[in-house]
């Protein structure tokens, strides 16, 4: 008889990925109209970028918390298109900035989103969640409070503060309450979509009650339109304008959607490519540009919406979307009766356990660059979302650049009985080499730093005046042409001084690079270079006789 064969278990539905897609499209579909209401066109263009970007997203990206759908900030840029060349203007802005989002990732330029630290990305995500709550309390008062960053907001609101209509007070307070209810109490028995729940009892409450009457906010009629697809019909002058923007709404988008992901894969441990982030950023803004849809990134809200609900994969995307469409299609009506005040209190509660800035305390006490997330969240709170986050990657770059325009040289010693050499300083117990001066750069060299690290080395091997100096290059991938000239120099400086110089862990592409500049091999003014600094050593030793 043959064995009995066990039959592969059937797979089991992705609950978790199903229920956080009802509660991140319960939250898409009342900030895509508000985000409509920003960029100045009818809520359906915004409701089709969502679409577009919860469906295309998941077939490049690379995070499973990213919803990639209309932001307030590229809301605003889109906007400013309109007012100089109405809609077809700003259409053509998305469609200029999705093809550079591609270009920039076939050319495999994402890995700039290394030089944004971690520090930064906590800073960022504390001051976007403190940002994005303050900015639902005028919502919950119910009175109308202008301004984009953290301190306007709170003066505008101190200056509203005798029109709070209370009534909307009561409602937002009593709809964030039965949200930490649910989220805190039943969820530990069941898992519930509670952002859906709260939303859907606000419809509920809005019908029974006719809560418009009594002066709360309400969402309002929601239009739909056909798709079609369609080039905007501009002037040449007119797309060349728009070519200028695209960058500067491609950098917004980028370090928005970046900041978000990034600060959330690392809360997982999750990895993530920025190379595939450009590209399906891209591929969503192409299609919604020819869709006439608004610009899409990965909003920090939603994203955080996404990840609290419970998402374990890009699957919640695709729920997102499929239940935005139904609801589009069949609840449209309902939806215009949810107050704003609810939809506020879902906001906050979603960003309730950002506010507490544990990751930046933290930090803090581990010392070094964490100072930055500081920095970044201040920039946020004062300067808004944009200027905040391009001064805070800024500061980033400019550390980096400080931190590689100054490099360090250390004197290496012989550990004794090994064949290791370490920074004489840091080890009491090295043991200098008579007759040599070995020395370590511990940065990269390149063309800002080559010369002042070269100069720091023939300044210590003047001072000492030993016969050979070993120069290690452990840290250095290659050399640029400046870097290269400026060993040569410094190679000739210290041979009319009497001082040989020797290289040590000489990689390949160094090698190659000092045999195109004729500085190895059987020539006059060789270097020579050697696979480590014992080896260095020992043939020095050798031809010293010593």
């Amino acid at each position: 008889m043959s064995p009995l064969r066990t039959l592969p278990a059937a797979p089991s539905l992705p609950w978790g990925d199903i229920l956080a897609g009802l509660s991140v499209a319960g939250v898409l579909l009342p900030e895509s109209v508000a985000y409509a209401a920003i960029a100045g066109v009818p809520p359906s263009h915004a409701l089709l970028a969502a679409l577009v970007g919860l469906i295309v997203y998941p077939l490049f990206g690379s995070s499973r918390f990213a919803v990639v759908a209309p932001t307030s900030s590229a809301a605003a840029i889109f906007a400013t298109a309109v007012a100089v060349g109405g809609p077809e203007m700003g259409y053509a802005l998305v469609l200029l900035t999705g093809a550079l989002f591609v270009m920039a990732g076939l050319l495999h330029t994402g890995s700039i989103g290394a030089f944004i630290s971690r520090p930064v990305l906590r800073g960022f995500a504390w001051g976007l969640a403190v940002t994005i709550v303050l900015k639902q309390l005028p919502h919950l008062a119910g009175v109308y409070v202008p301004g984009r960053n953290a301190w306007q907001l709170l003066v505008g609101l101190i200056d509203a503060a005798d029109a709070i209509h209370w009534p909307s007070v009561g409602l937002g307070a009593v709809a964030l309450l039965l949200w930490l209810a649910v989220h805190h109490g039943l969820r530990r028995v069941v898992f519930l979509p509670q952002s859906l729940v709260v939303l859907a009892l606000g419809i509920v409450a809005s019908a029974t009650f006719d809560l418009g009457s009594r002066g709360i906010a309400l969402v309002g009629h929601i239009e739909w339109r056909s798709l079609a697809l369609d080039l905007p019909s501009l002037s040449a002058e007119r797309w060349l304008r728009m070519a200028e923007w695209a960058p500067a709404l491609l950098l917004i988008l980028f370090a928005e959607s970046w900041g978000a992901v990034r600060s959330l894969a690392l809360q997982k441990g999750d990895t993530l490519s920025a190379d595939r982030e450009l590209l399906a950023i891209g591929a969503s803004n192409l299609l919604s540009g020819v869709l006439q849809g608004l610009p899409v990134g990965a909003g920090f809200s939603a994203a955080a919406a996404n990840y609290s609900a419970g998402a374990r994969s890009k699957a919640a995307g695709l729920a997102a979307a499929l239940t935005l469409g139904l609801l589009l299609w069949h609840a449209r009506t309902a939806l215009g009766l949810l107050p704003l005040p609810v939809l506020a209190a879902v906001m906050v509660g979603i960003l309730s356990h950002n506010l507490w800035p544990k990751a930046v305390i933290t930090g803090l006490r581990a010392g070094g660059d964490a100072w930055l997330a500081v920095m970044a969240a201040v920039a946020v709170l004062v300067f808004g979302v944009l200027f905040g986050m391009l001064l805070a990657v800024g500061s980033s770059l400019l550390l980096a650049i400080h931190r590689f325009a100054q490099p360090v040289v250390v004197e290496l010693g012989q550990l004794p009985g090994t064949r290791d050499y370490q920074d004489c300083q840091r080890h009491a117990e090295a043991i200098r080499i008579p007759g040599l001066l070995i020395l370590r750069v511990d940065e990269p060299l390149f063309f800002a730093n080559a010369e002042q690290a070269f100069q720091s080395v023939r300044a210590t091997a003047l001072a000492l005046q030993p016969g050979v100096v070993v120069l290690s290059l452990e840290v250095c991938d290659e050399l640029d042409v400046t870097a290269g000239e400026a060993l040569a120099e410094l190679a000739a400086n210290l041979r009319s001084a009497g001082i040989e110089l020797a290289l040590a862990r000489v990689k390949d592409r160094i090698r190659d690079a000092l045999a195109r500049a004729g500085l190895v091999g059987e020539t006059d003014h060789a270097i020579a270079a050697y696979w480590s600094v014992d080896d260095a050593v020992q043939a020095t030793r050798l031809r010293k006789g010593t």
